[in-house]
């Protein structure tokens, strides 16, 4: 079975051969030139083999055009911390212009997918991340910024989301010509730690379903990941992608409720830290064997809640890889 045939079966709850199987990392410093990504990702499938590629560029892809500046400075997960952001005013938001998705960061990321597609050929799938709107309105701004405007100035605010989503749709749609298999739809702000309901109804999920809508149909893999300790998990039926992604170990629901609440598959079963990163070998395997048997083995991709920490032991991630030809 090959690794589309074991994920399309996945996902519409058939049985397959074994469970799929994928991590995905930042690898800062080489997130800032194409090729050193592109290569720094096709060697971490060839290393592992997993049944898709999530591509990590940093954050800031996509918003560095606008004017922000960042840098990395020794996070374990790869993050980079913003040094400049951009809106300081609310009326600063009406300011905006949607990007060339041909131009700058934008087109640097389509030159990496080209170059990592052009490597692993259409055998192996490819997901790129994209960052909601809202997600990229924050690293604008500063969350606490963002989030006096959206409750002083909410019309400015809607107007750079609306911009925010134009240029987010551009990019989408420059990748319509590379073999893709879809996107990994990073939200940060379904989350009760962060936003009501209605302030993520608001400003959140309607922008969120546009992206999601405009996908093209022919991307197959699509796969949304809910950021946070209190995921606003009611809302995850309204994504129409094939995966839920969230920190399943750290927060309700768990896999087993998370699957009676989305059509397609789960993804997750190990904690970055607790499991990955601080543990062994046994541990990985045990944390494994235990959410494959919770999900029965159907409908469920196993990996983490979020990436593998950039210093994760070998043995650790190689044990995540092994442990789904073992059961």
């Amino acid at each position: 079975m090959n690794k589309r045939e074991r994920l399309e079966r996945t996902i519409a709850g058939e049985p397959t051969d074994r469970v799929p199987v994928s991590l995905w990392r930042h690898f800062p410093g080489d997130d800032q030139r194409a090729a050193d990504l592109a290569r720094s990702t096709v060697d971490f499938q060839r290393a592992y083999d997993w049944d898709f590629v999530k591509v990590t560029p940093a954050s800031s892809f996509c918003l560095t055009d606008l004017g922000v500046q960042d840098h990395w400075e020794g996070s374990l997960e790869g993050t980079r911390v913003y040094t400049r952001h951009v809106i300081q005013k609310s009326l600063d938001w009406t300011s905006l212009r949607p990007l060339d998705p041909a131009r700058g960061g934008l087109g640097r990321q389509v030159d990496c997918l080209r170059l990592i597609t052009d490597e692993l050929g259409e055998e192996i799938p490819v997901v790129q991340t994209i960052f909601s709107p809202l997600a990229q309105a924050k690293n604008l701004a500063g969350k606490q910024t963002l989030l006096r405007h959206m409750r002083l100035n909410p019309d400015r605010v809607h107007s750079g989301l609306a911009t925010l989503t134009e240029s987010t749709l551009r990019f989408i749609d420059s990748l319509r010509r590379l073999p893709l298999a879809g996107i990994f739809y990073a939200i940060q702000h379904a989350n009760y730690d962060t936003l009501s309901e209605d302030e993520y109804r608001q400003f959140g999920l309607v922008y969120d379903k546009k992206i999601l809508d405009a996908l093209p149909s022919k991307w197959w893999l699509n796969i949304t990941h809910i950021h946070g300790d209190a995921p606003m998990f009611k809302f995850a039926h309204e994504y129409k992608t094939q995966v839920i992604n969230w920190h399943d170990r750290k927060c309700e629901p768990d896999l087993v409720i998370g699957k009676t609440l989305v059509n397609g598959a789960v993804c997750g079963g190990l904690a970055q830290w607790e499991h990955l990163h601080q543990g062994t070998p046994t541990t990985v395997r045990d944390a494994a064997r235990e959410a494959i048997h919770q999900t029965n083995a159907r409908r469920f991709v196993l990996s983490t809640g979020c990436v593998a920490l950039i210093t994760t032991p070998l043995s650790n991630i190689r044990a995540v890889r092994e442990s789904v030809e073992n059961v």
